[in-house]
């Protein structure tokens, strides 16, 4: 079906493709900005689609050189590290998706950061019970244990190819040597200079030493995380966990009225878990389990939406947007009273999943938008879920991995670990600080959610691989906050659905509902109709600009494609 949408363009593309795919990491980026980088890429033999054109060439030296999704999706964390420091990350954690074709086995590898023993419920409450917000996002206690290194260490171990230290490689040559950023990178930067000037660690590598603001072609150099990778290389994820890298967190951490002790780090583990499956419209959904609430509400959403005839009601017309604003608010509802860390909470994954139940909850739905203070959290039956980063991969051997990973806000809490390099995650924020007071996303959350010493808070990171026929078909996913997971939803709709090529699917303008607040948040390029439309419905419409980064591969009886979203500067698909 996509294969006729988009084979237009693998002609046009073509040529630029055997180019970029020969490029080495260093002279991927001169080539990239002359070019229309956001066009779907078809290669014959593998993919991968990133947020920064470096990572995705080190990715696809790694499938050329005979690696396989997992080895290349590992050398791309570890660059992202270095080279999108604003998301990518060693201080912070997520979730991978993992499908190997020989076993015809799917896991999740859920890397999450954890809370540290020291840590309880009114970690953030002030004397009066009021929530100390800087204290929840920009202190040394924001951050929780950090799992990246432990993820992505388990990955390679069990379905890689290729030693660790191989894949680590290319990141420390890029952390020792500097690489020149480009505009994007050097406004954000600047724009979080007083931040990084809190801390002298933060100052030394993102302000530059004359105190001037970064310009495109200046050159960011990262000696301290450079031997932090290295360590990593030589000694394994020990070395982070329990050795050199640890004792250096360890000590910031006590310096600084931190929590996380060696005693933390020595307990974190990396969790391999059951996805989240559901079935739309003959295709097979993979997706996180909690403690994502990404996966189980995709699921939830899908199945709300297949009892009608998504397609008749046209793209992004008023009629089909009302239908998915008011099943956004369904969802999101049951998030804040149901999800949680599994390991710590009962989350009726099956229920909230099952067809019945979103039967029962689109039989609600009508040609108005229900106020959000009417809709309360269902009640599942009981059976046996912003600054992120997401990359895909798929190789010839039909293997593919879905990977989104964060530190929480754009360069985490701005904290640097003295001596590591490594900028510290504010994931405790995702945690539900006080019952029903929203976190820097606007979400609530209650008892599910609630801070727990060794639990992980919830997160909205959506990874996702779509089946057909027993391969997979798609690998999806973004950055946004609670916008990742109607993100997903939407670029599964556009393609099933109305039957766009994958680079429309993509860039196609995006609605976002969350329930609270009830605001119905859509993204540029909305026809004025069709933001009339929904007021005339009921809906509170407010106008932002545009959100996520989608990184989308799919595989086709020829090859695959792989779009990079246009809505970041820098982002890159490429194969070979």
């Amino acid at each position: 079906m996509q294969r006729s949408a988009i084979r237009g363009v693998a002609a046009a593309t073509a040529l630029l493709a055997n180019i970029l795919f020969a490029a080495t990491a260093a002279q991927a980026q001169p080539i990239l900005n002359q070019h229309a980088r956001h066009q779907p890429v078809f290669a014959a033999s593998g993919m991968v689609a990133t947020q920064e054109a470096r990572a995705t060439a080190i990715g696809v030296d790694v499938l050329r050189a005979g690696g396989n999704a997992v080895d290349a999706a590992v050398a791309v964390g570890f660059a992202l590290a270095v080279t999108l420091p604003r998301a990518g990350n060693l201080g912070g954690g997520g979730f991978m998706l993992v499908h190997r074709a020989a076993s015809e086995i799917s896991t999740a590898i859920d890397y999450r950061e954890t809370a540290p023993a020291d840590a309880g419920r009114d970690l953030f409450l002030d004397s009066d019970g009021e929530v100390l917000k800087d204290r929840a996002r920009y202190s040394h206690r924001s951050a929780g244990v950090p799992g990246t290194v432990a993820g992505l260490a388990l990955a390679s171990r069990k379905y890689g190819t290729f030693a660790l230290a191989r894949l680590i490689e290319p990141a420390i040559r890029l952390a020792e040597d500097g690489f020149a950023i480009d505009r994007g990178q050097a406004e954000a930067l600047n724009a979080r200079a007083d931040r990084f000037k809190r801390w002298p660690a933060s100052a030394a590598i993102f302000v530059k030493p004359d105190g001037t603001p970064w310009q495109a072609g200046d050159r960011l150099r990262q000696p301290d995380l450079a031997w932090s990778l290295r360590q990593i290389a030589r000694h394994g994820p020990d070395a982070f966990y329990r050795g050199a890298i640890a004792a250096r967190l360890a000590a910031d951490q006590r310096a600084n009225d931190g929590l996380i002790t060696r005693d933390d780090l020595i307990r974190y583990r990396a969790i391999e878990r059951a996805p989240v499956r559901g079935s739309y419209r003959g295709y097979t959904v993979l997706a996180m389990p909690p403690p994502s609430s990404g996966g189980v509400h995709l699921v939830q959403m899908l199945n709300m939406l297949e009892g009608d005839d998504i397609g008749a009601l046209g793209h992004n017309g008023g009629a089909g947007l009302h239908l998915l604003a008011e099943t956004m608010k369904r969802a999101f509802a049951d998030r804040a009273e149901h999800l949680g860390d599994p390991d710590y909470w009962p989350v009726p994954v099956k229920g909230l999943t099952s067809k019945s139940y979103a039967t029962s909850l689109r039989a609600g739905i009508g040609d108005r938008a229900t106020p959000a203070a009417e809709i309360r959290p269902g009640r599942p039956a009981v059976h046996e879920s912003d600054q992120t980063t997401h990359f895909a991969v798929m190789d010839r051997f039909g293997n593919a991995v879905a990977n989104t990973y964060t530190i929480n806000f754009s360069f985490g809490s701005g904290i640097v670990a003295a001596g590591t390099g490594i900028l510290l995650n504010n994931e405790m924020d995702d945690f539900a600080a006080k019952p029903g007071v929203p976190n820097a996303y606007g979400l609530v959350g209650g008892d599910a959610n609630a801070i727990v010493a060794g639990k992980r808070p919830l997160s909205s990171m959506t990874p996702t691989l779509v089946m057909q026929d027993g391969q997979v078909w798609l690998a999806a996913g973004s950055p946004g906050g609670p916008r990742i997971i109607t993100t997903v939803l939407q670029i599964l709709i556009n393609l099933i659905d109305h039957r766009l090529g994958l680079g429309d699917a993509v860039a196609a303008p995006r609605i976002h509902h969350q329930w609270l607040p009830d605001k119905l948040f859509v993204e540029p390029g909305l026809s004025p109709d069709t933001r009339a439309a929904l007021r005339e419905k009921g809906h509170d419409v407010v106008a932002t600009r545009a959100w996520g980064s989608a990184q989308t591969v799919m595989r086709t009886a020829d090859g695959f494609f792989g779009v990079a979203d246009p809505r970041r500067a820098g982002a890159l698909a490429a194969g070979y």
